[in-house]
């Protein structure tokens, strides 16, 4: 919970976060070691110097400590969890729905945990994905378009074999899609994260929503066209949030354009975990104002209801979250009364 100057409360969902093993135990190859690098130079290049960590503790951190970070320090008062599973490139996974379950099994009331598909895996695939709809009863997925399997280096929304996949989320029930459609990571190529397979998925199954993390960055203007004349395409801003620190014009003209295209109400706050950390970005987002001159082009403003609705209630709506009921369930929590304790002596 983020409370304002004059003590107005913020609910804060945190739609990006992960619990992830990239140490070097778990390294399966030079791609495993490559990947954690790209995350690790992101973490320190857009990262507040306070809010840089050791590569040691960013390749493997604990359960204990992220969920200090996310509802002590953090403010957030709901996470999602988002698998990443990169077999090809770490014996166990990078981030599986069972590394992440360890979460929602400890601390059920703090997080919402979500599934994956790949349509690569067929048949086999189809039934992993029944499962976690039945033991977890899922709400969404995140997908990987980029991701390697063996001589694969990618796929599509688009692809028949997706529409499969995509299909039985419908009869399932899961309805939202978040697909990684942002910066390159290494080994992963550009071209397999471009957007234009959303607008093919996204006018086909109207039944879903499909949250594009990273908001197609650095396609931004192409994103904007296709979740413009799209009403099931949100904007995850995992990875645009970040700018603020190093590069706050660019993160302006980022904002601006998706206020513009997109509007307050389809946009979800994402810290990305442990890429960066929620409690600076929510800090700098609440004190962020659009300039002037962007006020004037563009014909929007980052109001305070919007900045709400960007921060949690999106994400609540989303994923059918009362945040009355929410808080209800957390406000005499541990987290709940360590965060008072931390912020009342600060």
């Amino acid at each position: 919970m983020y409370r304002t100057l004059n003590g107005e409360e913020i609910f804060v969902v945190d739609a990006h976060t992960h619990l992830w093993d990239a140490s070097p135990a778990n390294q399966r190859n030079k791609y495993g070691r490559g990947w954690i690098d790209c995350f690790y130079a992101y973490h320190k290049n857009l990262s507040p110097p306070d809010y840089v960590w050791p590569l040691e503790k960013y390749e493997k951190y604990t359960p204990e400590g992220m969920v200090y970070d996310e509802f002590v320090k953090g403010y957030v008062d709901l996470a999602i969890l988002q698998p990443t599973y990169l077999t090809d490139f770490y014996y166990n996974g990078f981030n599986t729905i069972e590394q992440n379950s360890v979460l929602k099994k400890a601390y059920p009331d703090r997080f919402i945990l979500n599934g994956a598909f790949d349509p690569r895996d067929g048949p086999r695939g189809m039934e992993e994905l029944r499962r976690q709809k039945a033991e977890w009863n899922i709400q969404g997925v995140k997908l990987y378009t980029a991701e390697w399997r063996g001589n694969s280096k990618g796929y599509k929304l688009s692809d028949p074999e997706t529409y499969h996949f995509l299909d039985e989320c419908v009869r399932l029930g899961i309805k939202n899609i978040h697909v990684h459609k942002g910066p390159t990571i290494y080994p992963l190529n550009r071209d397999a994260f471009d957007v234009a397979d959303v607008d093919d998925a996204a006018s086909v199954f109207t039944d879903l929503t499909f949250i594009v993390e990273h908001c197609g960055l650095p396609r931004l203007e192409d994103f904007c066209w296709i979740a413009t004349q799209e009403s099931n395409v949100y904007a995850g801003l995992a990875v645009v949030l970040p700018f603020m620190q190093p590069r706050p014009r660019y993160f302006a003209e980022v904002i601006a354009n998706l206020l513009f295209w997109v509007g307050p109400d389809k946009m979800l706050f994402g810290s990305d975990y442990a890429l960066w950390e929620p409690k600076w970005l929510v800090e700098k987002f609440m004190a962020f104002e659009l300039p002037e001159d962007l006020q004037s082009e563009f014909g929007v403003n980052l109001t305070l209801d919007d900045k709400k609705k960007i921060l949690g209630l999106n994400a609540a709506r989303l994923y059918n979250i009362d945040p009355a009921e929410q808080l209800a369930k957390t406000k005499s929590d541990t987290f709940s009364q360590q965060a008072e304790q931390l912020y009342a002596t600060s």
